[in-house]
């Protein structure tokens, strides 16, 4: 519901209500105003970054204050709305005023005198606020948690996590005045990356384009078996392409998709399961990906283009795996008689709504031109308004408005996190823990690539116990991805001192810490020898080794790995209990169990972990489009296999022998083998496969008397 028609939810009273009548009417004027303030700084102002960052912070934080209550399960009162309205003007306030103390600052050489650090401190205790209100009480905690660390007990333990530790004041100042807290790196990606690509999403779907993918999505699967578990898929996958973001997904979609799986027969935890592991791949599709693919771009320096071009066929993959366990569920449920009456033709569905996808191609077309991503964000919001006035349904004035308003309350709890995240990554950053932990990961994964990845895995479980997508996404970056990268780069070190084509200078810098090295990589090294070799090297020497013996890109590739493999896993936030908000969002449509839901979500979601291992053993990220189509295909069957495995159902019920044999194929047709191997596995399973369809078809097929018969 937009701003413009929050009125509706006054309660009546007259002049008792004024708090009321002011909060809504400030809404409207404060989320226009947000929208453009960052449109125009955005576009074509001229402001530095941090203050920028200030100002983006000050405008969300009375966003937040106007429309996230205190406490969610009390209504808001008169007394309430007003504290709210006073809370909201005081964090516009530390914003703006940033603006006008921040040159008196530098110029005292960095002392804070006067307002200053009750203006900082106040700044601090607000975005804690705002974060509890928005995303609940562990994130604020931890915050806390890192801030005492840096200026408290972090010099009272003993061991590598010792930390001399920093004073109150200079901690508050560093939060405030400097790049490395509130208004940092992750706060100026939220300011305009994200901003803008929500803004989009949010005029995508009032000009239509959330009906049109829903009619899309039913008109595909309209007779399919697991039709409206597949409804559900489509329709997530192409609604959290435009939106990013797993909670709107399901909103969007899911009161639509989980009725349907319902009415079809599907029990409904397992129907709101579907939903919520649909729309948790949302943020892996592009062309708008989630909040973390921004941040990605910025940790890596690689283009959100690039990220976006090398992420589709992922991202298939594991709508692909979701598809199947689906169907197999439907299967061994015996729903199969699935057709969806009121889903309209093909035909007429792309003839009447297609058009609402035309700004994504704009998008794409401005992406591919070289236009940053913040441009071409903008050309494509207006692009959507240009191609809606030749269509049947053209956005009017008010239609533009309310897409703004809308867009800033949705773009709010996002920013706040992303702002009030930078003060943990900025504790993080000042006290050397994040590259000490990253230390840490490289000695307990014994430089074995494969244990890395399940120590980043548990890690990742942990943090999303109570971390959201986003910000367990840049916590664990921080700590793990230079150590992951590391690894992955040395693997490919490894096969260069294996290939016997080592370049001289390499030969001579290895030579000056053993002499013997270069005797021996002339007589050939085989892979423990070589992998012995860069353990035993000093990090420093290892480092300068890299630039040598590897290419830019293929050093670029690993890291865009390492982010990638940490952004997947990092999705798991949105299915593992106690904190996983849009399972509890589909529960609620469905009226299932919540827990219930987020285990069997976890269940569905199995491809965050497997795709993963694909980026780190196989050129699906790094390689060219042959190479990627090369471990693609055979990969869309593995996972196939896989999901036969776990479900014991093929095409009919499978036994133990027959989940064993799957898993497998499985196994073959994912892990790094000749692609002659790949090729022999890929046609055997398909055979059976085959096999067991046309043995289903006739076990099912209508008798002389009528009658089907019954498979066992």
């Amino acid at each position: 519901m937009s701003a413009i028609s929050a009125r509706a939810e006054q309660p009546e009273g007259g002049a008792n209500c004024a708090p009321f009548v002011a909060l809504t009417w400030l809404t409207v004027a404060a989320a226009l105003a947000t929208a453009v303030v960052h449109l125009y700084y955005n576009s074509i102002g001229l402001i530095s970054e941090l203050r920028f960052a200030a100002l983006h912070f000050g405008f969300f934080g009375l966003m937040c204050a106007l429309t996230v209550p205190a406490f969610k399960n009390r209504e808001r009162g008169r007394l309430g709305a007003g504290i709210d309205i006073v809370i909201g003007l005081l964090a516009l306030f530390c914003g703006i005023y940033f603006l006008f103390a921040e040159d008196a600052y530098w110029a005292r050489g960095g002392k804070m005198e006067g307002l200053d650090i009750y203006v900082a401190l106040g700044s601090i205790v607000l975005a804690l606020e705002f974060l509890r209100r928005t995303m609940g009480i562990f994130i604020p905690i931890l915050i806390l948690i890192a801030l005492s660390y840096a200026a408290f007990w972090g010099q009272h333990i003993s061991g590598i996590f010792r930390f001399p530790g920093i004073s109150v004041e200079e901690l508050i100042a560093r939060a405030y005045f400097v790049n490395l807290g509130l208004f940092g790196d992750i706060a100026q990606i939220s300011m305009t990356y994200v901003f803008m690509f929500v803004l989009f999403g949010s005029f995508l779907v009032k000009s239509g384009a959330s009906v049109f993918i829903i009619d899309l999505s039913r008109a595909l699967a309209r007779k399919a078996i697991g039709g409206a578990g597949i409804v559900a898929v489509l329709g997530s996958a192409l609604m959290g392409s435009i939106s990013g973001a797993a909670v709107a997904n399901i909103v969007t979609t899911g009161v639509v998709t989980i009725p349907l799986m319902k009415r079809s027969g599907y029990r409904p935890t397992f129907a709101a399961a579907v939903e919520t592991a649909a729309s948790t791949g949302g943020p892996l599709l592009p062309p708008i990906m989630g909040a973390g693919a921004f941040v990605m771009a910025s940790y890596t320096q690689i283009s959100y283009l690039t990220i976006a071009a090398v992420a589709v066929l992922p991202a298939l993959l594991y709508f692909l795996s979701v598809i199947y366990l689906i169907r197999m569920q439907a299967l061994k449920d015996g729903l199969t008689d699935f057709e969806d009456q009121d889903a309209r033709p093909l035909g007429t569905v792309l003839r009447e709504g297609g058009f609402t996808l035309a700004p994504i191609i704009v998008l794409i077309v401005l992406l591919v031109m070289g236009y940053t991503a913040t441009y071409a964000a903008a050309g494509a919001i207006i692009s959507t308004i240009v191609f809606s006035w030749i269509s049947p349904k053209p956005l009017t004035p008010r239609d533009i408005v309310e897409a703004t308003i809308d867009g800033v309350k949705n773009a709010t709890p996002t920013a706040i996190l992303l702002v009030s995240i930078g003060l943990l990554i900025g504790v993080l950053g000042t006290t050397g823990f994040g590259p000490t932990f990253s230390l840490m990961i490289i000695e307990w994964s014994g430089g074995m690539l494969v244990v890395m990845l399940g120590l980043i895995a548990i890690v990742s479980l942990v943090l999303g116990m109570g971390l959201p997508v986003t910000a367990a996404y840049i916590v664990l970056a921080t700590i793990s991805a230079p150590s992951l990268a590391d690894l992955i780069t040395t693997s490919n070190m490894v096969d260069v001192l294996t290939s016997g084509t080592v370049p001289e200078s390499v030969t001579i810098m290895l030579s000056l810490v053993d002499p013997n090295i270069g005797e021996r990589i002339a007589a050939g090294l085989s892979e423990a020898e070589a992998r012995d070799i860069l353990a035993g090297l000093p990090v420093e020497i290892r480092a300068a080794l890299r630039p040598e013996i590897l290419d830019p890109s293929v050093m670029a590739a690993s890291l865009l790995a390492a982010h990638m493999i940490i952004f997947w896993v990092s999705q798991d936030s949105n299915v593992t209990p106690p904190v996983c908000l849009p399972a509890f969002v589909a529960a609620a449509i469905a009226k299932s169990p919540p827990m219930a839901t987020g285990f069997a979500a976890f269940r569905l979601c199995k491809a965050l972990y497997i795709i993963p291992l694909l980026f780190a053993f196989t050129p699906l990220l790094s390689g060219d489009w042959t190479e990627r189509i090369m471990v693609f295909i055979p990969a869309t069957v593995g996972l196939h296999a896989l999901s036969a495995a776990m479900t014991g159902v093929l095409e009919r019920r499978i036994g133990l022998s027959g989940r064993l044999v799957a898993a497998g194929f499985g196994i073959l047709l994912l892990w790094p083998l000749a692609l002659t191997l790949k090729a022999g596995a890929m046609i055997a399973y398909l055979a059976w496969f085959v096999f067991d369809w046309r043995k289903r078809r006739a076990e099912t097929m209508p008798t002389a008397s009528g009658s089907p018969q019954v498979a066992d």
